[in-house]
């Protein structure tokens, strides 16, 4: 059993590698490096709760001295465009508004948006203000404006 203890090893780093191959994140990189440092332990002994205390100990280690530079890699930042400026203004419907028929249109700082409402249940007429919620892809997320409320 002990001289196949090196390959289990290093099978165990390739299952670790292909797993961390199909995920977006960092996931199981750490176990890698583990599980090759507990690979080279087999040079040494062939006692097995050492070598699973090595690729315990390398693991947790690398978790440790990694994962902050690892978090500040695979954060995904948010880049402010000159659309977002729009959230919070209030627009004039130029077509109605129907999300079941995706259609509408409002006019915003003086620029046509396709736009839709929050609400799926709501439509909202031509020339009727809305308030724009927030943006969903090209797309701006309204409501209908109360009277009195702009």
């Amino acid at each position: 059993m002990e001289q196949y203890l090196p390959y289990i090893w290093i099978g165990g780093a390739i299952v670790f590698a292909v797993l961390e191959a199909t995920t977006a994140q960092l996931v199981s990189i750490w176990f890698v490096v583990g599980a090759v440092a507990a690979a080279i332990t087999t040079i040494f002994t062939d006692n097995v709760f050492i070598q699973i205390a090595v690729f315990v100990a390398v693991s947790a280690l690398a978790l440790v001295l990694t994962r902050p530079i690892s978090k500040k890699l695979t954060s995904a930042k948010k880049v402010k465009t000159n659309a977002d400026s729009l959230i919070g203004k209030v627009g004039i419907v130029r077509t109605e508004i129907n999300n079941t028929l995706s259609q509408g249109q409002i006019t915003v700082n003086g620029q046509i948006w396709s736009a839709k409402t929050a609400d799926d249940s709501v439509t909202v007429e031509v020339n009727k203000k809305v308030k724009v919620l927030e943006i969903s892809g090209v797309k701006l997320v309204v409501a209908p404006v109360e009277t009195g409320e702009d």
